[in-house]
């Protein structure tokens, strides 16, 4: 399989993550038993930074903060996928990069939060990987009669 399919997994994982994130973990519910104490606790406010707000304000700020930048990656995830089809190999360090990222991320969801998190964000690093492994570098001699030669300005 091609780096191209692996790229483009991951970024449909990302998206399906920062749904998921949305739906369940920013506009989802607290457990009826639970939610008269949670509700008490986020409806308290207090000065920062020159501003009133609750832990609420601060809880519904972040998940849409970590939404919004999931869904940046999966576009992004997308754009190197389509940037794969010349030359894959010169895109490693970026999918490592995201690849070291959600890895992170996985062990902070398991650190934190519960395990459906952590399967999504390990199967988007096993997709990075596989798209490190399956970039293959361009052919010297295509790599060469694709690229343009450097204008210069004379003097």
């Amino acid at each position: 399989m091609k780096p191209v399919l692996f790229l483009r997994i991951a970024s449909v994982l990302v998206l399906i993550h920062a749904v998921l994130h949305t739906v369940g973990g920013v506009f989802g519910k607290p457990a009826p038993g639970v939610a008269s104490a949670v509700a008490a606790h986020m409806r308290t406010q207090f000065p920062v930074f020159g501003v009133t707000r609750s832990y609420a304000d601060f809880y519904l700020g972040l998940g849409l903060g970590i939404t919004i930048f999931l869904t940046a990656d999966a576009l992004l995830l997308w754009i190197l996928a389509s940037m794969a089809k010349t030359d894959a190999s010169r895109l490693r360090p970026l999918i490592a990069v995201f690849a070291l990222a959600y890895l992170a991320f996985a062990v902070n969801s398991y650190m934190f939060f519960f395990p459906a998190p952590v399967v999504a964000e390990v199967l988007i690093v096993a997709s990075l990987i596989a798209a490190i492994v399956t970039a293959k570098p361009v052919d010297a001699r295509e790599s060469h009669a694709n690229s343009a030669p450097l204008k210069t300005v004379q003097p």
